[in-house]
């Protein structure tokens, strides 16, 4: 059996939670045009770390099979 790829843009964007059970996200609309959005926004909602959804993880896991 050869060896399975990692999707490299999977990899920049998700990585596992301490147990390894669950994958962090990053949250989107933090990247550019920030001055319209407010800063309750950018800073609190925003900056915090989410979980990647359960319908989804199986895509994630798919696309890095060694996490």
């Amino acid at each position: 059996m050869p060896k399975l790829k990692t999707r490299k843009a999977a990899a920049k964007r998700f990585r596992p939670t301490g147990s390894g059970k669950k994958i962090f996200r990053r949250k989107a609309f933090k990247n550019h045009l920030l001055q319209p959005k407010s800063k309750e926004r950018t800073r609190r909602r925003l900056s915090n770390i989410a979980l990647v959804d359960e319908a989804d993880e199986k895509n994630v896991r798919l696309m890095m099979p060694y996490m």
